[in-house]
């Protein structure tokens, strides 16, 4: 009886301490009370969303399901003449070795008639572009028409039947966080679907800082180039383009041109012949803490404006030195890449409302784009540009496209030779201007000989076929 009294006792004492402890430390204003007032915010059992990885969280398979039959093996073949220059000094032998280089990539179907966007890099130089659709048919592509800047090429092939087709999103409302999935052929692997999320948004890794990539952790390796990035909805929001890696293989940190600025790519290739780029008409640079100290502003995001371009439409607007821009229309601008990514979705003439700062004052004003003066377009390695005034006044001539630089490794040893020439005609058509000239270049195949007329830097009249 004894020891059942000392046993209910104890009993009893582990019950109050219990219940004090309880009280002491979750009932209201105890320790780990939600309402105790200890400065720090502890967020209730049903805040935000649910993330994970559990089917009943998230589910790739409808996305996936949707675009693995959307994405493409392109392969490019590329045919080169090797010589022997012992023969052909010695024996005036003039024949060659043909040989052949394979390249693969990936692309996207983008309507159901057979157009194909897929990254310059995987077609350049190719002698014939052959596309396998996920179910195994080969077609022949035709090239269209390509943007090396953005590495944006645009190709057609002609299917009996109506093809499956991915659809556009709208890459400015994509979030960081967002999961997304790429798709494309790895290692010639078809079908390979890989999943992560936007890293970042707005990366320039390009000094020219007209490029603006959605960077994201999902896996992407030599062969997914040209293929798409999609959202759950298996929605297009971008051209997988690139990786930054020291091995060459995937090490965390992929790129994707935006949908919006593929998309506006495509449909100029498609009206046009070639790419219509607007230009706002400002110089400056990207606000951070160090320039906004050398400025002596306290804003420390945005566009600063330290130079406007004589007769553009910022000029027109009002848009002076020392203006900050901090949104073009709903797009918040912080980076100059967000500047030049949302520009580069316009075209000249387009009319888009510019907000800035102008000594404290936030005002908003409508701007024209001009028209990029100094667009440019690529043949077979040779960049173009159209001429201006000085030219025109030094060569007395009114019409003619500049060679603003040689990108081809076959015609770089002419590179002193042909920079700064004029060319005034292509097969005895006249070259008034660069997009003349690209709807003309782009009806020809790369391995068609073009017939140029032009003048070198001392006003001479040469003639070459390319």
């Amino acid at each position: 009886m004894k020891k059942f009294s000392t046993l209910l006792l104890v009993s009893l004492l582990s019950g109050v301490v219990t219940l004090g402890a309880y009280k002491v430390l979750f009932d209201t204003n105890g320790y780990f009370s939600n309402e105790r007032n200890s400065g720090i915010t502890v967020a209730s059992n049903s805040y935000g969303k649910r993330v994970g990885l559990s089917s009943e969280v998230l589910d790739f398979t409808d996305a996936a399901e949707k675009t693995i039959h959307n994405v493409v093996h392109v392969k490019n073949v590329s045919r080169r003449t090797v010589s022997n220059p012992i023969l052909e000094y010695f024996y005036g032998y003039k024949g060659g070795q043909t040989q052949e280089q394979v390249g693969t990539g990936s692309g996207v179907i983008i309507s159901e008639d057979g157009y194909i966007v897929t990254n310059n890099h995987v077609v350049k130089g190719a002698s014939e572009i052959e596309i396998t659709l996920n179910n195994k048919k080969t077609y022949t592509a035709k090239l269209i028409g390509t943007d090396s800047k953005m590495d944006i090429a645009l190709l057609k092939i002609d299917a009996k039947e109506k093809l499956s087709y991915t659809v556009f999103a709208n890459s400015d409302s994509v979030k960081v966080g967002e999961w997304v999935l790429a798709v494309g052929n790895p290692y010639n692997l078809t079908s390979t679907v890989t999943a992560g999320i936007v890293s970042a948004k707005a990366r320039d890794l390009d000094t020219s800082g007209i490029q603006s990539f959605i960077q994201t952790d999902a896996a992407v390796n030599p062969g997914n180039s040209g293929g798409a990035l999609v959202n759950t909805r298996g929605e297009l929001i971008g051209i997988n383009t690139m990786i930054s890696s020291m091995t060459g293989s995937y090490v965390g940190y992929s790129f994707a041109v935006p949908s919006n600025i593929a998309r506006k790519i495509i449909e100029d290739l498609m009206e046009f012949g070639n790419v219509q780029r607007g230009i706002l008409g400002v110089e400056g640079g990207e606000l951070n803490g160090i320039a906004s100290k050398e400025l002596g502003i306290a804003q420390t995001e945005g566009f600063y404006i330290n130079k406007v371009t004589q007769n553009s439409g910022a000029e027109k607007s009002g848009l002076s030195k020392g203006d900050i821009i901090i949104k073009l229309d709903e797009q918040n601008i912080a980076t100059f890449a967000d500047l030049s990514g949302y520009i580069n979705t316009k075209r000249p003439n387009d009319k888009i409302q510019v907000t800035y700062i102008r000594d404290g004052k936030t005002k908003i004003v409508p701007v024209t784009l001009s028209k990029n003066e100094f667009f440019s377009t690529e043949f077979k390695g040779i960049e173009l540009e159209n001429i201006d005034a000085a030219d025109k006044k030094k060569f007395k001539i009114d019409y003619g496209v500049k060679i603003k630089s040689i990108t081809s490794e076959n015609l770089k040893q002419y590179d002193s030779e042909l920079r700064g020439n004029i060319i005034l005609s292509i097969d005895n058509v006249k070259a008034t201007n660069i997009e003349m000239v690209s709807k003309l270049l782009n009806k020809k195949g790369e391995n068609q000989t073009v017939r140029i007329e032009m003048i070198n830097k001392n006003g001479e009249i040469i003639r070459v076929i390319i």
